[in-house]
């Protein structure tokens, strides 16, 4: 098969600033577009204006460049790290088309273009294109083999007309997974949600670029299928399972692994019982991703990442009035006073899959990890893998939380930093993937 197209959601926003480098043409038309221009949405509009000049255009309009490699766009104002706590603004340049359409009664800016060309930006964008070749041709592997199922992933949603669930709510029990609910119009946004996308902005190096042309084309594969491939930053030791992050969907070659050599000794890791989860998140165990190299550590935490130093091992602290008014916000749900945060069920990795809030006023279930994550914390907890201590009870009421924890994402898959240790360590990109993906083969797909 020939390479295809992704289409990429870069931003929402109900006013977009946009600059054409170069020739482009709006859908198959003749007239050319360059320069500044703003598109406003109003009043089910799309009104599209260079300052002197305003017409309409429809939703799902494409200004396309006459020349690929010379011509680009440049998109003003678009947020980076969303909820999490590195959020921020920037302007970014990207090759390729770009589409506005409306979605949820607001403008989104997609971008289309080649999946080589998308996968050279995300490596870079996920981690310093300046990383070891080994560590870069595994990422390359697996963030095209993610893409790629996840289109199939939505074709076959289309085809068959299924609704995609993703939450499960009773009155005891409030139960969400974030994946691909909310890209419908488009293949994957451009966040850390589905993977970091920046467009040309962070190209900084070629060896990104090297990476992404020596592993042209090769995937994953599991019994036939491209492998639907995950990673984040620190597994924390142990590696999680897909059905207990996402969809109760058993895929064999996302399983739970030691992101080790061999198993630590002096701990068991049946880590879905309590005493051994405490045991591990609080320990030190050895690990790939347990280093403070910062040479490593470079190669996969940007500028705004490099902020967190403790991501293997961390710990959150709260008083009573301040996890009593967070939970409230970021639930949307009055507990009244917290009284207690009880694990109910924990993944292999220790991460909690579900966890009881106990107040005053109400008790409930919450999960999988994600939603257990950002309802303990202003953006995101590092990860759901974590055990509480409650400090000093005062009129029945613990007076501090502390959340003592290990790892940073969701754990499933590669992990990144353990990756990097790898890399240095000697182990080429087959051997990484292996390592990570049990069972699976790298295959081509595409010339």
């Amino acid at each position: 098969m020939n390479e295809p197209d992704i289409s990429v959601c870069i931003m929402h926003c109900d006013t977009i600033r946009f600059e054409l480098y170069g020739d482009f043409v709006l859908n198959k038309g003749k007239e050319k577009f360059n320069g500044k221009y703003t598109v406003k949405y109003a009043e089910g509009k799309i009104i599209l204006s260079d300052g002197s000049e305003r017409r309409e255009i429809q939703s799902g309009d494409t200004f396309n460049p006459l020349d690929f490699e010379s011509e680009s766009f440049l998109l003003r104002e678009v947020i980076i790290g969303i909820q999490f706590h590195w959020q921020k603004k920037e302007n970014q340049r990207f090759q390729g088309s770009l589409r506005f359409l409306i979605e949820d009664n607001t403008l989104a800016a997609v971008n289309v273009v080649p999946v080589e060309s998308y996968l050279t930006s995300v490596i870079s964008s996920e981690m310093s294109a300046t990383s070891s070749p080994e560590l870069l041709k595994a990422h390359s592997i697996i963030s095209r083999s993610w893409v790629l199922a996840q289109i199939e992933k939505g074709r076959e949603l289309q085809r068959t007309e299924q609704k995609y669930e993703s939450s499960i709510e009773t009155e005891e029990e409030r139960i969400k997974w974030y994946d691909r609910e909310d890209h419908n119009l488009y293949d994957v946004c451009a966040d850390d949600h589905c993977q970091r996308y920046q467009g040309v902005t962070k190209l900084y190096a070629h060896n990104a670029q090297d990476a992404v042309e020596a592993t042209r084309g090769l995937v994953l594969m599991y019994n036939g299928k491209i492998c639907d491939a995950r990673f984040s930053k620190s597994c924390g030791g142990v590696s999680e399972a897909f059905q207990n992050v996402w969809e109760p969907v058993h895929h064999p070659y996302l399983q739970s692994i030691i992101d080790y050599k061999f198993e630590p000794e002096d701990y068991e890791l049946d880590l879905t019982k309590e005493a051994i989860a405490h045991k591990w998140i609080t320990g030190d165990p050895p690990a790939f991703c347990n280093t403070q190299d910062q040479k490593i550590l470079k190669q996969v935490l940007l500028d705004f990442d490099q902020d967190t130093k403790d991501f293997y091992r961390w710990k959150v602290e709260y008083s009573q009035d301040e996890i009593t008014e967070l939970i409230s916000k970021r639930s949307g749900i009055d507990f009244g006073n917290i009284v207690d945060l009880v694990p109910v069920e924990r993944g292999y990795s220790g991460r909690l899959i579900k966890l009881k809030i106990v107040g005053t006023k109400k008790t409930l279930t919450i999960g999988k990890e994600l939603e257990i994550r950002r309802t303990l914390s202003e953006s995101h907890l590092y990860s759901s893998a974590f055990v509480v201590e409650k400090g000093t009870i005062e009129n029945n009421l613990p007076q501090k939380f502390t959340l003592k924890g290990a790892g940073w994402g969701h754990g499933v898959g590669l992990c990144q930093i353990g990756a990097a240790v790898m890399g240095e360590m000697g182990f080429v990109f087959d051997e990484i993937l292996l390592h990570y993906f049990k069972g699976a083969g790298i295959k081509k797909h595409y010339d």
